[in-house]
């Protein structure tokens, strides 16, 4: 190997980690945004430190050592992110937890097994889940149970011994399990669930208020970060999207894979009708019996990690229907 192609080697393997190492930041942080300067702080640390890896463990051990540390460094200190249905009345300008696109999150793979498992441990709920629990203990839980390292390996990355390592995931599994049980759905959308996605849309471009609270679930939640507001139940969810008809009639709903979960990018169109412009990004919670759960994140600045452009015009917005 040429002195040239050695460090082009290296430099490319490094990369290859970087969607398994933002799935992982984002799990720790729950940002997508803050996944990603994780990544390339890690990525850059790694680059710098090469002269020193000796070898001993694996490249990409040493390099979640150092995406670990990256994270428990921005989590200190940090208020916890949140979805405005976990916030209680007391919390005070929380943070908001963020959607994230599959690709940069989950790395290919042919096992359907791992495919599902994958998408199971970025949904929002488990993601929210996992911010109740202290940064170390949500590292150990990950890598145990989400990445399935083993303990010895756990043990060296975080440098401490098994039994702590141990105590730490015992206690990150009392608390998680000690948390309301999620309403996430598990597998692939069935036949049912795809139907009735295709209803959403068509109801929400059209903003039939009535046809898209027929979709609902009796107890679904609606929730739009970062306003500080949770909607439960037809009645509320009725009278809220009422108020917006106006703006949202006439939407364009483009399909995006986000978080393991049905999502939808929403494009508004523009009040003096020059084309549509990204407003939101919808992840749906979806069952047979309804829509359980809508986190509508109204911050068009996500459409970048998605690949999607600010705006869409009569072409493209055609083309998107």
């Amino acid at each position: 190997m040429t002195a040239l192609a050695e460090p082009l080697d290296l430099y490319a393997e490094l990369e290859s980690h970087r969607v398994e190492l933002t799935g992982y930041t984002y799990r720790m942080l729950g940002s997508a945004f803050e996944a990603d300067d994780a990544v390339q702080e890690t990525l850059v640390r790694a680059w710098r430190g090469l002269g020193q890896f000796e070898g001993r463990a694996s490249l990409r051990s040493w390099v979640y050592t150092i995406a670990t540390n990256v994270c428990l460094t921005m989590l200190r200190s940090r208020k916890r992110r949140a979805l405005p249905v976990d916030i209680e009345a007391s919390d005070v300008e929380p943070l908001w937890l963020q959607p994230i696109p599959d690709h940069r999150a989950l790395p290919q793979t042919d096992d359907p097994s791992d495919s599902v498992t994958g998408q199971e441990s970025i949904r929002l709920a488990f993601v929210a889940a996992l911010q109740h629990l202290p940064p170390r203990q949500r590292a150990v839980l990950i890598l145990r149970d989400v990445l399935r390292w083993r303990a010895a390996e756990v043990v060296e990355l975080l440098d401490t011994t098994p039994a702590s390592v141990k105590s730490l995931l015992q206690r990150a599994r009392t608390a998680i399990a000690a948390l309301p049980p999620s309403a996430v759905r598990e597998g692939a959308l069935g036949v049912q669930q795809q139907e009735l996605l295709a209803r959403y849309v068509d109801a929400f471009e059209r903003y039939d208020v009535a046809d898209l609270v027929a979709l609902l679930h009796d107890e679904a939640t609606v929730s739009m970060p970062p306003l500080p507001v949770c909607l439960r139940g037809h009645a509320v969810i009725d009278n809220w999207w009422r108020t917006e008809t106006a703006a949202c009639r006439g939407s364009r709903m483009v399909p995006v894979a986000a978080n393991g979960a049905a999502a939808f990018a929403h494009y508004r169109r523009h009040p003096e009708g020059d084309g549509w412009r990204a407003f939101a990004i919808h992840v749906l919670d979806v069952a047979d019996d309804g829509i359980r759960a809508i986190e509508c994140f109204i911050e068009p600045e996500l459409f970048a990690l998605f690949d999607l452009p600010d705006r869409l015009d009569a072409e493209q917005a055609a083309f998107s229907s």
